[in-house]
């Protein structure tokens, strides 16, 4: 693995925070590292853009954010842009359907995140991403089978017990392919890091592919090269072997 690594692309939940949430302290030196090499570091997560900003303003990112599974495309500046939206009658059908079958879910509109059993009037917001949890696998196998009726989504999952809804065509690699026609920087100059399916596509796409130790089997099988756990330094481990000069 010789490739001049330019951008680095960090899920977070799994990934980048360990079980407590928080960046560890090798992680957090190798990203400083990285940016004193001139290495961009993007954060890539499901995340909303409130829930992911305090930990780029902790780490002192310095260009862009990656939320919503790619919903949205961030400076660190809080500049917007690019949004991509699930159409509400979407939305409308899923909390149907969530409802129904009696499974957790969380739903993240531009404005904030409604978590369980929130009220919301779903025409009042517009809606990046829809997610539902399950313990119960068979509950989320007849979620998935409800989603067969659907056209026009990308469904992936931050954890096996979980599912996530996006529209289609809207993932993390699309919109790191969006900030390299922004910087000029090439797929094949990214180290992207992630552990569940919301990360497959840049995983695959980028030039170097990483999974976490504690990563879904699917991921650990499409990467070039595996680090260890969230719980062991893995971003940090794998920032220092694969992108720092």
């Amino acid at each position: 693995m010789t490739k001049q690594i330019k951008l680095i692309a960090l899920d977070m939940d799994g990934t980048l925070l360990n079980p407590e949430l928080e960046v560890s302290k090798r992680n957090q030196e190798a990203i400083q590292k990285a940016l004193h090499q001139g290495i961009q570091v993007v954060l890539s997560t499901g995340r909303g853009f409130d829930t992911c900003y305090p930990y780029a303003e902790e780490l002192k990112l310095k260009t862009f954010l990656i939320t919503a599974n790619g919903g949205e495309i961030w400076t660190v500046e809080k500049e917007l842009l690019r949004r991509k939206l699930l159409a509400t009658d979407v939305v409308e059908k899923l909390y149907q359907i969530t409802e129904e079958l009696g499974v957790r879910r969380w739903m993240i509109s531009t404005e904030r995140v409604f978590q369980a059993d929130e009220l919301v009037n779903i025409e009042d917001y517009q809606w990046l991403k829809f997610g539902c949890a399950s313990e119960d696998l068979e509950k989320l196998q007849k979620v998935k089978k409800r989603l067969t009726e659907f056209g026009g989504l990308e469904i992936t999952n931050s954890l096996p017990t979980n599912i996530e809804i996006n529209p289609e065509g809207v993932s993390k690699a699309n919109a790191l392919s969006f900030l390299c026609e922004r910087t000029g920087i090439s797929m094949d100059e990214i180290m992207a890091v992630g552990d569940s399916l919301n990360d497959i596509k840049m995983i695959q796409q980028a030039g170097i592919g990483v999974a976490m130790g504690n990563a879904q089997e699917k991921i650990k099988e499409v990467a070039n090269v595996i680090t260890a756990s969230n719980k062991e330094d893995g971003v940090g481990k794998a920032i220092e072997k694969f992108a720092l000069k």
